[in-house]
């Protein structure tokens, strides 16, 4: 799934000297390698977790739940990690800390993060709700469209191309929403539930594929532009920019991106990452495959935002799984998974900080 963050310096700066402060308050009880363990998926020493003493994870029940999903949809990915899975089943029934899990054959393996002493840098995603109609209106005029078979020769048109009607007439729509941002924010976070309003369950929007041309962020150039402030982007913020916006003066901006996603209807179905189990919201997160593999369990420290996206010193530890993959998602980078609507999209758009995080291995 591909990802937009542009956020704020501060908070990174904020986040970078709140963990040097505690490295100083712990008087680093060994070297400044310790934070470096898990930096290109070896695993050649445990970390003594002692300092500082993370607090037990305020999500087991949520964890518990997303475990469960990938043993019922998943078998094999469940038979792969099965000796983990159950290991942290025992220690959570043994109700022990952060610093015990060697007394169920586990050790917990600091992530070297992205300036190589534990900072790992922290997004978020969500699945938005997006109002739509079958056929077109003239509130209901954009259309969202399904890949194109691979009949259609040459390259897939530019997103420019597709606003001016390139796939119009060839039976592709699959919805009509009211909002070209709406539209376009689908894209970003790779799926959507669709709201037909006429009584029906939602329907899961999944990502169908992409017109292979190349992706540019908006947000960044809403900054170069000077619409909005760096230390104020966020998805929310591009939003609110657009809201009052013409459907002209939006499709300037967007046509900068050239890059256009697809998406395929499934009825009665949950939002799943690119494992294909469902996602389950602060329980799972997107990674890079190639360091965190696919099904594997990491403690994460993530620092809390206010409803105003402000960071006040408040953390909490969760107990993860990787289960979803991102283009913009690679080295010591997470995307937090959120979950459903706006509430979770607000956050989301929020997220762009840094926290420290274990994998969890024999």
């Amino acid at each position: 799934m591909t990802k937009m963050k542009e956020n704020s310096h501060y908070y990174r700066f904020y986040a970078l000297c709140f963990f040097i402060m505690l490295s100083l308050l712990s008087g680093c009880q060994s070297n400044k390698n310790e934070g470096k363990q898990y930096r290109d998926g070896k695993l050649p020493l445990p970390l003594n977790i002692s300092h500082p003493q993370l607090s037990s994870p305020i999500n087991i029940s949520d964890y518990i739940i997303q475990v469960s999903k990938i043993k019922e949809i998943s078998p094999s990915l469940y038979q792969k990690n099965e000796h983990i899975y159950k290991a942290i089943d025992a220690w959570i029934n043994r109700s022990l800390s952060t610093s015990e899990f060697k007394k169920v054959g586990l050790n917990s393996y600091e992530m070297a993060g992205q300036d190589g002493y534990g900072n790992v840098h922290l997004t978020g995603y969500y699945t938005p709700v997006i109002k739509a109609r079958h056929t077109p209106t003239a509130e209901f005029k954009y259309p969202i469209y399904k890949m194109p078979p691979k009949t259609i020769k040459g390259r897939l048109p530019s997103r420019e191309q597709i606003y001016n009607g390139a796939l119009s007439g060839k039976g592709l729509e699959i919805a009509y929403s009211n909002s070209l941002m709406d539209n376009f924010i689908m894209e970003v976070q790779g799926s959507a539930y669709i709201d037909f309003e006429d009584g029906s369950p939602l329907v899961f929007f999944s990502y169908g594929g992409k017109n292979g041309h190349g992706y540019s962020s908006i947000g960044r150039l809403l900054v170069e532009q000077g619409e909005i402030e760096k230390e104020k982007m966020s998805i929310q913020a591009i939003k609110d920019w657009a809201k009052n916006k013409s459907e002209k003066k939006l499709k300037e901006l967007l046509i900068q991106n050239r890059s256009f996603v697809f998406f395929k209807p499934q009825h009665n179905a949950e939002v799943k990452g690119a494992a294909a189990v469902p996602l389950v919201a602060n329980a799972s997160v997107a990674s890079d495959k190639s360091l965190i593999p696919i099904g594997s369990v990491v403690l994460v420290d993530v620092p809390l935002l206010d409803n105003d996206g402000q960071y006040h010193g408040r953390r909490e530890t969760r107990l993860m799984v990787a289960l979803d993959v991102g283009g913009a998602i690679k080295g010591h980078h997470f995307d937090l998974y959120l979950g459903i609507g706006d509430k979770a999209g607000k956050l989301a758009g929020y997220y762009n900080h840094y926290g420290r995080a274990w994998v969890i291995k024999p």
